[in-house]
C-alpha cells in the first residue's frame, strides 16, 4: 500500500503552515513479516534504517521511541500497540515532502510488511521544551 494512499490531508489542513509538527506513531507488528523475511519488528527496522536519513533531509528528527506497555488509563484495547515513536518535522510541508518522496516509497514496503497496524497522529505543539516562540 502506498503511503500517500493512507495520508489524510484534511487532518494536516488543521495544522498551521508555519509551525513544527510532531507525528505520534503507534505501531502493532506482525509476528512474521508479510514478505517472510524475519519478524514484523525486523521489517520495521529495515524501514527505519532506510528512511531515517530522509527524515533528516527534510529537517526532521526522531524525538523519542519506546516499547508500548499498554493503556494505563481508558479502554484497555486502545493501548494495544507494540511501539511508539515521536517524530518532529519543521512543518507539515516537510512531512508531506518526506512521505510523498520516491525515496520514501522505495522503503515503505518494509513498513507495510512489518506492521499489522500503524497509525500516525499529527500534533501541533501547545507547550514543551521544543516550543520556538
Amino acid at each position: 500500500m502506498a503511503a500517500i494512499d493512507e495520508l489524510h490531508d484534511g487532518t494536516l489542513d488543521r495544522i498551521a503552515d508555519d509551525v513544527p509538527v510532531v507525528m505520534v506513531n503507534l505501531m502493532k507488528f506482525r509476528e512474521k513479516s508479510a514478505d517472510g523475511d524475519g519478524s514484523g519488528w525486523d521489517a520495521y527496522v529495515r524501514y527505519s534504517r532506510g528512511v531515517n536519513h530522509l527524515i533528516r533531509d527534510v529537517g526532521g528528527g526522531i524525538v523519542w521511541t519506546g516499547d508500548a506497555k499498554g493503556a494505563s488509563f481508558g479502554p484497555a484495547e486502545y493501548g494495544d500497540w507494540d511501539f511508539v515513536a515521536l517524530v518532529r518535522y519543521p512543518s507539515k510541508a516537510a512531512f508531506r515532502k518526506f512521505i510523498t518522496s520516491p525515496e520514501y516509497e522505495a522503503e515503505n514496503h518494509h513498513r507495510v510488511n512489518g506492521c499489522e497496524s500503524h497509525v500516525i497522529i499529527a500534533t501541533e505543539q501547545a507547550y514543551g521544551r521544543f516550543r520556538e516562540d
